[in-house]
């Protein structure tokens, strides 16, 4: 590894590391929430009636993985689980209200989170992250759809 390749393994650990600590504590409040269950909600959020194969290919996740958060989710009456009528197999998965509140509230916690990031960074350290963090994930993907 050049100095270049060091230097990016590091700061991409250390970004790693901390992303789901500062993203994640007191999302919201009073409840423990994964990453991997917010993405799962969020995708459930913005197109109902996902398979939980689907679900599993939208998050990248194998589907043991899945099936161990969509049950955690259904538990805490975030997401339903039905059968397809059409494909008994097929399990469709459907956010519930409460879901949908937590999600949107968690959202909004972001977002304020978000601005406050960008707002204590210079535009040249704002322009540097959003001409570097796509070509760094087009390179991740390594063509791979996502």
């Amino acid at each position: 590894m050049g100095h270049g390749a060091e230097h990016l393994h590091h700061l991409l650990m250390d970004v790693v590391r901390t992303a789901e600590f500062a993203l994640m504590e007191h999302v919201v409040p009073g409840r423990a929430l994964s990453m991997s269950q917010l993405l799962a909600l969020h995708e459930l959020d913005h197109r109902d009636g996902m398979s939980q194969r689907e679900l599993a290919e939208r998050l990248g996740l194998e589907k043991s993985s899945v099936s161990r958060l969509v049950a955690d989710l259904e538990s805490e009456g975030l997401l339903t689980r039905e059968r397809d009528p059409d494909n008994r197999r097929l399990y469709r998965l459907e956010i519930t209200a409460a879901g949908r509140r937590l999600h949107r509230g968690a959202a909004d916690v972001l977002h304020g989170r978000y601005e406050t990031w960008a707002g204590a960074m210079t535009a040249k350290e704002r322009e540097g992250l959003a001409l570097g963090l796509p070509a760094l994930l087009r390179v991740m993907r390594g063509g791979r759809a996502g």
